[in-house]
């Protein structure tokens, strides 16, 4: 699916993938925040693609489109903010003021980034061939069972994008 969009899985690999080889190299789960651990464990147990992003920092509805170029995504290089565009072509989740994830579930952008102390949370998980759909809801419950623990009271929708 990568390869049909222009992304070299071998530079550019599914955030699940990174995600992997970042653990088998360092022997731990980078902790970054609860929330963000939680879906970055989820995504290693279920050897799936989650993202998560603030939807309180979305302008407009979230989208998953093809990038023609001209898009600007804030990002981190070498620990400074900069502002990329992504390649022509390349599928891309964005809002009304830009790229807010590229490569599909590659790399997310600096103004959606999660914290527990996100008002509003939004997360994608993706299921390609040949997994099965009871494992993507496995891994949903999962999470829905891990954001209850952290935050009681919280109010979780669930929807099936096919």
């Amino acid at each position: 699916m990568f390869k049909g969009f222009g992304a070299k899985p071998a530079r550019t690999p599914c955030s699940a993938q990174a995600l992997r080889k970042r653990v088998l190299r360092d022997g731990v789960l980078p902790a970054i925040d609860p929330v963000v651990d939680l879906y970055n464990a989820i995504s290693i147990e279920y050897a799936i693609p989650v993202g998560g992003e603030d939807l309180a920092a979305y302008v407009g509805t979230p989208r998953l489109v093809i990038a023609d170029g001209s898009e600007c995504f804030d990002t981190l290089k070498e620990g400074l903010p900069i502002q990329e565009a992504p390649a022509p072509g390349e599928v891309v989740w964005r809002d009304d003021l830009g790229v807010t994830c590229r490569r599909w579930n590659w790399r997310q952008g600096i103004r959606t980034r999660l914290s527990l102390s996100s008002p509003r949370m939004w997360f994608i998980l993706e299921c390609l061939p040949p997994m099965p759909r009871t494992a993507l809801w496995d891994a949903g419950d999962r999470l829905i069972a891990g954001l209850t623990q952290m935050m009681p009271g919280a109010r979780i929708e669930q929807t099936l994008v096919e």
